[in-house]
């Protein structure tokens, strides 16, 4: 029996990646045969979407973003999520199913020692900061690249454990077995803050057995009224699990420290030993750190960051001018001073958020050229790491270039005129070519 688009497109969802691949195969069909519509390919870019493998707040595979992006007529689009790269085989192999043009990223937390007195960019934690990978290809990670990435995911599900028995017994008689109640929420067994939250709301459901008890529970226990849409699961619910009993003050929030997480020296050495491009992710130019954005990104790019991350949506007010928008403006022009890749996308790891940013709006258009060449940039570099291993961070790009302006003009050129379906023209490649002729040889494809 023929499932319909809709059906497909659910099933895209599913946990089962033979389903997923199925339901991508068959929607890739009927959109060949003209019985779905495309939009045509325009120069919009989401290159920050998280998917399942850490959470999506709408329960994205890498399969469904592909999908979707493609259906958007998105330029290039990208997966990120939290510690894992879970979905870096699927998102790639559905990239060249589709014809999208695909880059994965990975996200996680950083100390930064030289900014231990100052927030950065996560609230109430001075020296902490997000930090990204990207433009992983899954060819170079090394054992021991392995083996500090497998520590990232141990160390989250050690801080995991620790938080729910806490709150367990804040919320009792709300109480969660993880193996039970939250590792089933996701494919791979990555859980995050956001799935345990989900995991609590479901539970208290299961323990009382009607809307006023639930509603009664969680306006006690969250000190602000609970009810109506906001019961069984809502976003509001959900966000308030989160501040009170996770976040910095909650019951469950443990003040991390120098050895909370790793340092970024030995981040970016694992991203760069695994053939990626090491990136810092800014917030909205508020905190005390990012007042000193540019001393933090000097700091940083000396063990190797060379690109950042920006989420525009949360940056703006449309149709007014506030700080943020000044600062958005800001950060923007400190990248291209600094020669910095520009990341950007909407993240799509909270309900609301949108699936690409409003690139006609009078905020955004002016900077769309600076995104959508940081996502050709981006994707250049992971075609010819993964194709070559000449790569953005290469010995290759070290002997290629002799300044940063001409590396990020050649692979925004490459990632520009490769296309999906011809990646490998650029396998097989001697060391001794140079960027013209390489340039040269996507052109004669």
């Amino acid at each position: 029996m023929e499932l319909s688009v809709n059906k497909l497109e659910q099933q895209l969802d599913s946990f089962d990646l033979s389903q997923r691949k199925d339901a991508l195969c068959q929607l890739w069909s009927k959109a060949q045969a003209g019985e779905i519509e495309l939009v045509p390919s325009r120069d919009w870019v989401n290159l920050h979407c998280h998917t399942f493998f850490s959470y999506n707040a709408y329960g994205y595979s890498p399969s469904k973003f592909a999908w979707l992006a493609k259906k958007a007529g998105l330029a290039v689009a990208g997966i990120v999520d939290f510690d894992v790269l879970d979905g870096l085989n699927e998102f790639y192999w559905a990239g060249k199913q589709i014809d999208l043009k695909t880059i994965v990223g990975m996200e996680s937390r950083v100390y930064v020692p030289e900014f231990a007195d100052k927030v950065i960019n996560s609230p109430g934690e001075p020296g902490v900061s997000y930090h990204m990978g990207v433009g992983f290809t899954g060819a170079d990670i090394t054992d021991a690249a392995g083996e500090f990435r497998a520590g990232l995911v141990s160390t989250s599900e050690q801080r995991n454990r620790a938080l729910v028995a806490k709150v367990n017994g804040y919320l009792s008689p709300v109480e969660l077995d993880y193996d039970r109640d939250v590792i089933p929420l996701t494919p791979a067994g990555n859980a995050t803050e956001r799935h345990i939250c989900l995991a609590y709301a479901r539970k208290a459901a299961e323990v009382f057995d009607n809307c006023e008890k639930l509603s009664r529970f969680w306006t006690d226990k969250l000190g602000k009224e609970i009810s109506g849409t906001d019961l069984p699961e809502g976003v509001i619910l959900q966000g308030l699990i989160r501040a009170k009993t996770m976040k910095h003050g909650g019951i469950g929030y443990v003040q991390p420290g120098a050895g909370s997480f790793p340092a970024l020296e030995e981040m970016n050495k694992f991203i760069l030993a695994a053939g990626a491009i090491p990136a810092h992710t800014w917030l909205d130019g508020i905190s005390d750190g990012e007042k000193e954005i540019e001393r933090l990104l000097k700091i940083e790019m000396q063990s190797g960051v060379a690109a950042i991350n920006i989420i525009p949506d949360r940056n703006y007010t449309s149709g007014g001018k506030d700080e943020k928008l000044t600062n958005l403006y800001r950060i923007v022009e400190i990248a291209e001073k600094l020669d910095l890749v520009i990341v950007s996308g909407t993240e799509m790891n909270s309900p609301g958020q949108k699936f690409v940013d409003s690139f006609d709006s009078a905020e955004l258009e002016p900077l769309l050229p600076a995104f959508l060449r940081g996502a050709y940039i981006i994707y250049g570099h992971c075609v010819l790491q993964r194709q070559a291993g000449f790569g953005y961070t290469s010995r290759w790009s070290k002997k290629s270039f002799d300044s940063v302006k001409k590396k990020n003009e050649f692979f925004a050129k490459a990632g520009k005129l490769i296309k999906p379906g011809t990646e490998k023209i650029l396998s097989g490649l001697g060391e001794d070519v140079n960027p013209a002729g390489i340039l040269k040889r996507i052109n004669d494809d």
